[in-house]
């Protein structure tokens, strides 16, 4: 038999960044290539990917990469993978065409063409596998599980998935399939666990249907609705409401063009008449209340469209007297506090602000009871919770455990733990490298700890510069240290500080310039040790010092 491991590269004890690799003999299979929206924490960063070091180790063996669904904790790595490794992707329509815009962003893999469209019949033999998929139901269309078939039965990814017993055609989860995977008998499941804990039941989006227009059709002003570009399904029902309440629709928002585009030009979006949408420009033609302007984009984006329509900085749109706020995205925990001020901004500014999350619970994501369903439906005989925090993990573990999996068959990974099947036992056979992989700008990777560690302190203590120009031959100093501060203190209100700043690099710098072994880094570092204390005991905060010394001599004039 031949050798199977599951090694998951991101997606567990965190959300996001979904990537995993199920490894039979000598082909890898990679499921999902995603990226992780940075919390407060990481400063200034854009996203953060997968450690794809194992993987580029190992190129010559990657089959392809198999995606589940069309959002960027699927496929929003991918660019960053391409690049090095240069596989097959696979996936369903809407998926693919995402991807590809996707990876045309990217200068180095905008000319990759090597995808493959399947579909839930759809069955690719590598040989000592089967890659087969299943429907599934979550907030975008063509959103599929993937099947690995070995010799010892199915590795099963279930993807973002939810059972809606109400879901429309395009969003239906095949449950005969569902059943058939099962009956072939499952060595693994690897089920996302982002409701695991939350035991509130999720509303049908037939119920969030009639919320919604609901909401819409009784206003009698102007309408803004913030809503995340991905979430297909919410776009689609907003658009139906605004048609069936007579109004116009105006379409703001980035990432507009690159997803809702797309979706309307391969049918999973429909717009309910032609002359529904308008342009900006048009909107002086309508009364308020004939008007709904949809602010879509990534995550948090429209909340931050909305403050600054509040606040009146936004480009084009201004939040004014008699409007509602209609926020269709449920926050995350990170964006709550946001959120919250954001309400507070738009009520200032004469808006009145209502939730989706108000009156229901909404996710695109499996509760507990569907969780259940899942294991029961696929019999697994080991289980690996994943997409979660810990604490998620855990409670997906409980679940677990209650539909009869025994516990040593259940598995909390890290990232880049190995599970090794053999013999006829899965067990945990080491780690391959899956730190996190930061990136910023065009920068991939190259911001490490001690940056973020630099930016937080930058960003709590700010930054206190000496500048001190010198004549290392004459042995003194040409022109007195200047000293700027940026973020620490204001230097009119700090004179005597600023004065013993001064006093004290003037000292230093003396005793180095008379110093036999004069070295510049000693130098520096000294300046920095001192200052350090110094400012810490007279204000207890710890600003970035940085000492700047110029060289001064009759022949040159050069920076240190």
């Amino acid at each position: 038999m031949e050798t199977i491991k599951i090694i998951p590269l991101g997606g567990v004890r965190e959300n996001g960044k979904n990537m995993y690799i199920a490894e039979v003999g000598e082909d890898i299979f990679v499921l999902d290539c995603g990226v992780r929206y940075p919390e407060n924490e990481l400063l200034g960063i854009d996203t953060v990917i997968p450690d794809f070091t194992y993987l580029e180790e190992n190129a010559d063996r990657v089959a392809g990469v198999f995606l589940t669904h069309g959002h960027a904790d699927a496929i929003g790595a991918l660019p960053y993978f391409l690049e090095n490794v240069p596989v097959p992707v696979f996936g369903t329509e809407l998926t693919i065409e995402l991807a590809k815009l996707t990876v045309a962003k990217n200068e180095a893999t905008k000319k990759f063409k090597d995808f493959h469209i399947i579909d839930e019949h759809s069955e690719i033999d590598f040989g000592h596998a089967t890659i087969s998929f299943f429907r599934t139901t979550h907030s975008i269309p063509d959103s599929v599980g993937i099947s690995v078939k070995t010799s010892a039965g199915n590795i099963v990814y279930t993807g973002d998935f939810k059972f809606d017993q109400t879901a429309i055609p395009m969003y239906q989860t095949d449950f005969g399939r569902l059943a058939e995977i099962g009956k072939e008998g499952v060595l693994a499941l690897l089920s996302t666990s982002t409701n695991a804990e939350n035991p509130a039941p999720i509303a049908s989006e037939l119920t969030i249907q009639d919320e919604v227009f609901d909401n819409i059709r009784y206003w009698e002003g102007r309408i803004i609705v913030a809503s995340v570009a991905s979430n297909l399904q919410r776009v689609q029902q907003v658009l139906d409401a605004a048609y069936r309440s007579g109004r116009k629709v105006v379409l703001t928002g980035q990432d507009f063009g690159r997803i809702i585009r797309t979706a309307m030009k391969l049918g999973k979006l429909k717009l309910p008449a032609e002359d529904l949408l308008i342009t900006q420009k048009e909107m002086k033609k309508y009364a308020n209340e004939q008007l709904l302007i949809l602010e879509t984009g990534r995550m948090g984006e429209p909340i931050k469209a909305l403050q600054k329509m509040a606040n009146g900085t936004h480009r084009t749109l201004r939040i004014q007297e008699g409007d509602l706020v209609y926020i269709t995205t449920t926050p995350t925990t990170a964006m709550e506090t946001v959120v919250a001020k954001t309400e507070d901004i738009i009520y200032r500014a004469g808006g009145t602000v209502k939730q989706i999350s108000d009156n229901f619970r909404v996710s695109g994501h499996a509760n507990p009871n569907d969780l259940q369903l899942m294991l029961n439906l696929m019999k697994p005989t080991y289980f690996l919770p994943i997409q979660g925090e810990y604490r998620q993990l855990a409670a997906h573990v409980d679940l677990a455990h209650e539909v009869g999996i025994p516990l040593k068959n259940i598995f909390i990974t890290a990232r880049g733990d190995v599970l090794e099947y053999k013999k006829g036992e899965m067990h945990s056979a080491g780690a391959v490298p899956a730190e996190n992989v930061m990136i910023d700008g065009i920068g991939v990777g190259d911001i490490g700890n001690i940056v973020l560690r630099d930016r937080k302190v930058l960003s709590e203590d700010g930054i206190f510069v000496a500048v001190v120009t010198i004549n290392r031959r004459e042995k003194k100093i040409i022109a007195a240290p200047q000293i700027t501060s940026r973020g620490f203190v204001y230097v009119k209100a700090s004179r005597d500080l600023i004065r013993e700043s001064g006093e004290i690099v003037a000292e230093i710098v003396e005793k180095h310039l008379h110093d036999e072994e004069f070295e510049w880094s000693k130098l520096k570092q000294d300046i920095r040790d001192r200052l350090s204390r110094f400012l810490f005991e007279q204000t207890k905060r710890r600003p970035v010092i940085l000492p700047v010394i110029m060289e001064s001599s009759q022949r040159n004039r050069s920076r240190k």
